[in-house]
């Protein structure tokens, strides 16, 4: 066939077919105008899931009469004109492409009217075929009607879901841009019938309020507050505790510049500072916001702006991974179940002190880890002893009270009753200690007796090549011997049992795709935690009160302590009120 150009109603189809998958990307992209417009209040109406019917009615500036046929052109917009603002871009849209690919594929009608006016105009198009516009009586703002969306394009119809399915789309949709944007009132209806209502939010102290009417009461009793600025980013939002983490990745927002993405990197990042504290299996649930210069992030590499680009990846990945993971590390057994806008329990000061250790006849099973950890990792001393403790002056886990079956200990606190799995809490603090004691001495070498040949790409070859010191810092000394080949020399000590040709691919493999890797540092955690499961104290031994009490004191002053290794949960707590239920007291 000869080349020839795209009639402008097939262009615009072809535009759709990237900008239009369903009845919530056309919400989206109408909404997203909406905001970019200035409104501060935006009510959604739906028939049919959105396949019938979407208006969207909204307070914003409004489109003047003269620039209504040029608002549903193609490559038409008001808010960049420039390649450098093109580089810049903090609106959340800017392509130009939505109107005319929505209304190439529906039947679309546009009224508006602007401040200086004395009434609006409306401008209908069908198929993609545009008339004149008429005067219209509107306020100020802008409505926008889409009816039988994909009328003249069946194929594309038939991949539409069920009614209920579509609506669920645009209801989380909707969630997302709710938690993005509190200042904005949001309303939404569905065959007539009034849906979810999200008021304003105007104090920035008030924000929790909106994260409890998109998540729910729960996400914010167990969430933890971030607030962390560095090199240029910030990033703050609220996490879920790992005890409350999920079995879907249904509660994951992440928004740069108040843009939501769909960031492998990030996802990356946030799994690894996680790693340590969930449960095979169980996905955390966070709301954050990443703010950056825009000129460090380039918005426009997906057509219906899910994804980003970082200027330096590296930097970002680091900056989440590292922040969420100093943020968890400061979670610890006892503190307080609504953690967002308030300071753990363990900064104060309690009348028990804290110990390190659970007596002497623990030292005997940890004998053969001081000789490889030093004391750091086994230092044991005697616990404490109080006389007639007083519950309402307790410490965030109590005062023991007995040994259940071998397994628990039973704890009295302030709030009510503390149940602690003794052999899960204490490997968490053995744990803790012999990273503690790892990180003091640094990653130790290895030489091989007989260097290995290890065949890789030349991709592979040349990030070996690049990250020389990066990888020296990991315990590896590799020699580039080929175009594809690689000799090792030196491998981390720790792991010098494990297959080091494997373990240099995974490191290489990591350090292409993300510019860093914790491979090291999960075999090695993993070994650790090995180690901690068989040296902490087992099920069935016998503990007194004081030793007891020092587990207590230990949990509260360890890292992380809330989880085992392996993301249990380590204690519970139940509440007088609750005490009260189960027993039908005060009915």
């Amino acid at each position: 066939m000869p080349i020839r150009l795209l009639s402008e109603a097939l262009a615009n189809q072809i535009a759709a077919g990237e900008v239009v998958e369903r009845p919530a990307s056309v919400v989206k992209e109408l909404v997203e105008n909406a905001l970019d417009a200035g409104a501060r209040r935006v009510d959604i109406e739906l028939e049919e899931g959105g396949i019938r019917l979407i208006r969207i009615r909204d307070d914003g500036s409004g489109i003047a009469p003269e620039e209504l046929p040029l608002a549903v052109s193609r490559h038409a917009t008001s808010k960049i004109a420039s390649l450098d603002e093109l580089e810049q871009v903090m609106t959340l849209g800017f392509r130009g492409e939505a109107l005319p690919s929505i209304a190439s594929v529906s039947r679309f009608a546009l009224s508006s009217r602007t401040e200086g006016h004395e009434h609006g105009m409306r401008l209908a198009i069908e198929g993609g075929r545009a008339g004149a516009p008429t005067p219209h009586p509107h306020p100020r703002g802008t409505t926008i009607e889409v009816r039988d969306l994909f009328f003249n394009v069946p194929a594309r119809r038939k991949f539409l879901r069920a009614e209920r399915t579509e609506l669920g789309h645009v209801e989380e949709w909707l969630r997302s841009l709710a938690l993005a944007r509190p200042d904005v009132e949001l309303r939404i209806s569905h065959n007539g019938k009034s849906g979810k209502q999200y008021r304003p939010i105007t104090g920035d102290g008030d924000r929790l309020k909106r994260v409890a009417e998109a998540l729910g009461a729960d996400f914010v009793g167990q969430c933890l507050a971030i607030d962390h600025a560095a090199a240029g980013l910030r990033l703050h939002g609220w996490v879920g505790l790992p005890t409350a983490s999920r079995s879907s990745a249904d509660q994951q927002y992440f928004y740069v510049n108040r843009r939501a993405v769909r960031d492998r990197l990030v996802t990356h990042a946030v799994r690894q500072a996680y790693s340590d504290v969930l449960f095979h299996g169980r996905h955390p649930a966070f709301v954050l916001f990443l703010e950056i210069d825009p000129r460090r992030v380039d918005v426009n590499v997906h057509p219906a702006k899910h994804e980003v680009r970082f200027r330096d990846g590296r930097l970002v990945h680091d900056f989440v991974f590292r922040t969420l993971h100093d943020a968890l590390a400061t979670t610890r057994a006892g503190a307080s179940e609504s953690v967002a806008a308030e300071a753990s329990a363990h900064d104060r000061a309690w009348p028990m002190p804290s110990q390190s250790g659970l007596g002497l006849p623990l030292r005997e099973q940890l004998a053969g880890l001081s000789a490889l950890y030093g004391d750091a990792a086994t230092r044991i001393s005697e616990p404490a002893r109080i006389a007639e403790p007083d519950p309402s002056q307790a410490p965030p886990l109590g005062f023991a009270l007995a040994q259940l079956h071998g397994i628990f200990i039973l704890a009295e606190n302030a709030q009510g009753m503390v149940l602690v799995d003794m052999h899960a809490a204490h490997e968490r603090i053995t744990y803790e200690r012999l990273k503690a004691a790892q990180d003091g001495e640094g990653i130790r070498s290895q030489a091989l007796l007989m260097p290995q040949v290890l065949a890789v790409s030349e991709r592979e070859a040349d990030v070996a090549e690049q990250n020389a010191d990066a990888l020296a810092l990991l315990g590896f000394e590799l020699r580039r011997s080929g175009p594809q080949a690689l000799g090792i020399r030196a491998v981390p000590s720790l792991l010098v049992d494990l297959d080091p040709k494997a373990l240099v691919l995974d490191v290489l493999a990591d350090l292409r795709e993300h510019g860093t890797s914790q491979v090291i540092e999960r075999a090695r955690n993993e070994l650790l935690s090995t180690l901690a499961c068989h040296t902490s104290v087992r099920a069935n031994r016998r503990l007194n009160i004081a030793e007891m009490n020092a587990l207590l004191r230990d949990m509260e002053s360890t890292e992380r302590s809330g989880q085992c290794n392996h993301g249990r949960p380590t204690w519970i707590q139940l509440s007088k009120a609750e005490l009260d239920r189960l027993f039908l007291r005060g009915r």
